[in-house]
């Protein structure tokens, strides 16, 4: 009988720690995530105007700041936080967000026409995630692949360095497993667990609820990231000219 009673706690304790992680109760990602040093922020204009002297101070090494989406849209705070952000200790980066909308080739030029070549900055990111429609119906894989490799291509070309890209469970399965994709940096988007998909990754956003000090913005939570390697790691990453 204590036997059973034993291994019936056991059961409930793993069942309310499960359904407490399924409601984000538990910040698992950041559990796991304790054991990388280096660690950073993405930001759009979500977090309004930001105090990137403060922001820089709070135990980040890098930040990744939001370009661009689609073929003509960009993001109303990128250029002053761009600015800001290149005069601390960061290293920083631009993202832009892919539209399955748009053609590859536009969509770099979108980037392009935005974010300025700058030596020592993180190479440029290609967020590869889902929206509306697309949530329940995917585009083709052969389709997507297409238009993504078009548009790092250019990146490739302008920026002289291999784009990263940015990918959930979902994405990686349907447009990087097992395609020409799988040659490109993987940053992994995972609040739960560390990624288990793939182990080939070189950053991993474990948070999207931290609430750190010097921004302002209607979203008062910042996703947080971490890089798997050391700082010279992290620099190889970077432009170098």
């Amino acid at each position: 009988m204590k036997k059973l009673t034993f291994i019936g706690i056991i059961i409930a304790l793993l069942g309310i720690i499960a359904a407490l992680c399924f409601f984000k109760m538990i910040p698992t990602g950041k559990i796991l995530a304790e054991g990388y040093d280096i660690r950073g922020v993405d930001v759009s204009s979500y977090q309004g105007e930001i105090d990137w002297a403060v922001l820089s101070e709070q135990g980040i090494d890098f930040a990744f700041i939001k370009a661009t989406e689609g073929s003509t849209y960009v993001d109303e705070r990128f250029s002053d936080n761009f600015m800001k952000a290149s005069e601390t200790k960061l290293l920083i980066g631009a993202y832009h967000f892919f539209s399955y909308d748009s053609s590859g080739e536009s969509q770099a030029d979108n980037f392009i026409r935005t974010v300025p070549k700058q030596k020592g900055m993180i190479a440029p990111v290609i967020d590869l995630e889902f929206y509306g429609q697309y949530n329940n119906s995917p585009k083709k894989s052969a389709d997507v692949v297409k238009e993504v490799t078009a548009m790092a291509d250019e990146l490739l070309k302008y920026y002289g360095i291999k784009p990263i890209i940015y990918v959930t469970q979902k994405s990686y399965r349907l447009y990087i497993k097992d395609t020409e994709l799988e040659n490109y940096s993987l940053w992994i988007r995972n609040v739960y667990f560390k990624p288990m998909f793939t182990s080939e990754w070189a950053f991993w956003q474990y948070c999207d609820t931290e609430e750190l000090e010097g921004y302002n913005g209607d979203e008062e939570k910042i996703d947080m990231n971490v890089f798997y390697g050391n700082t010279d790691d992290l620099k190889n990453y970077t432009i170098k000219e």
